[in-house]
């Protein structure tokens, strides 16, 4: 087993291409004030295109996951990097909300090409020990969101809000060079007939085991976009930190996600993945109730940080091990699998937004309410996978 492990440097190409996903969410964040007044537009149809890329990428997963299974997936990465590479550059030159919006949504949807091929060779590469795999490639790639605000900042303080796509591009062209040169393709079977599109879905789907985890992992999904939607309203207008504290208390969060997959990493090959998924679970559910608790009593801002940092990292280990589950239970439909994860996950994460809406007070109780109820619906979830395997 030992000299087929994966060298660190391939771990870290490909969770530099997952990367792109985060990067393009969060790195424009800091300047969506000022293209309001550049591109003459509202502040509500900047912030849709956050939910335009989420619906976008959603599409392009699923469409993407099976063509991965059917037709490989090194040339499907490679050819989603370059739209996106194109879009990003593109995006760095519109001069109207119009054409920026359908740029958005261009490189989320090359963007879904080139990621959704990556939990494929993770599982390809890693076999049973998939969720060991999926803890590095996040570990590394949560780096990302943790430097993305800083680096946005970094840019507006420097530049213009275009310069942002630029980096996108610039990012986009170097890992596009270094997969074209080491990434590899997972062997397929030449002597099985290719299966039709929708067969790798009806297969998914048709394997009730793997519903509670495609579930949780759903469930888990809707914290993580609950937080990414009101982070910055609960930081910066409810609690009125600066934006450089912003920037810190933002980091604190993705650094606990770190730490938690580097700690599933050094412990799931002994535990297992559902054993480290039930004590990420556990301690989700104990942080969103105080979260809840503490934003309903109104106690402060740090209560809010130091709850919110083990539950982010809790919802990481979740996430991860139910994936790297759900993974292990197709290895022939990787790609289809990966699609059908990510579809529900951004479909259900662009929901976060409109229900913050609905339900605002001008407080931080939405927010800590929303996140608890992704985190009991998990518990509904594995309660299900429980009472299944009881049954048979």
């Amino acid at each position: 087993m030992q000299e087929n492990r994966p060298s660190l440097s391939l771990i870290a190409l490909l969770a530099a291409v997952i990367a792109i996903t985060p990067l393009a969410i969060d790195m424009y964040l800091p300047a969506m004030q000022i293209m309001v007044s550049d591109l003459d537009t509202t502040m509500a149809l900047v912030q849709q295109s956050l939910s335009i890329y989420l619906a976008a990428y959603a599409v392009g997963m699923l469409l993407f996951g099976p063509l991965a299974d059917m037709l490989g997936r090194r040339p499907l990465a490679l050819a989603g990097l370059i739209g996106f590479l194109i879009s990003s550059v593109l995006l760095s030159i519109v001069n109207s909300i119009e054409g920026f919006l359908f740029w958005r949504a261009a490189q989320a949807f090359c963007g879904a090409a080139a990621t959704v091929v990556i939990p494929g060779i993770v599982r390809h590469l890693y076999q049973q020990h998939t969720a060991k795999g999926m803890s590095y490639v996040s570990m590394i790639m949560m780096l990302a969101p943790l430097i993305a605000p800083a680096v946005g900042s970094g840019i507006m303080y420097i530049g213009h809000w275009q310069v942002i796509f630029d980096v996108l591009a610039g990012y986009a062209l170097i890992v596009l060079l270094l997969s074209w040169r080491f990434m590899p393709e997972v062997p397929r079977d030449t002597s099985v007939v290719k299966p039709a599109f929708f067969s790798g879905y009806q297969q998914v789907f048709a394997n009730k085991a793997a519903w509670p985890h495609i579930a949780t992992s759903m469930f888990a999904s809707f914290s993580f976009f609950t937080f990414l939607t009101a982070v910055s309203f609960v930081y910066i207008s409810y609690y009125g930190v600066s934006e450089q504290l912003f920037a810190l208390l933002f980091g604190l969060n993705v650094s606990a996600l770190i730490l938690a997959n580097f700690l599933n990493s050094r412990l799931v090959t002994r535990k297992g993945p559902q054993f480290m998924l039930n004590a990420g679970l556990v301690l989700a559910v104990v942080c969103a109730t105080l979260l809840s608790t503490f934003s309903y009593f109104e106690l402060g801002l740090w209560f809010t940080v130091f709850t919110i940092a083990p539950l982010m990292a809790s919802l990481g280990l979740v996430a991860t091990n139910a994936d790297a589950m759900i993974l292990m239970k197709f290895p022939d439909h990787t790609g289809t699998a990966t699609a059908v994860i990510g579809t529900l996950r951004f479909g259900v994460g662009a929901l976060a937004g409109p229900l913050l809406g609905v339900f605002y007070t001008g407080t931080a109780l939405p927010f800590s309410l929303l996140m608890l109820t992704g985190a009991l619906l998990i518990v509904l979830a594995q309660l299900a996978r429980r009472y299944r395997q009881r049954q048979q």
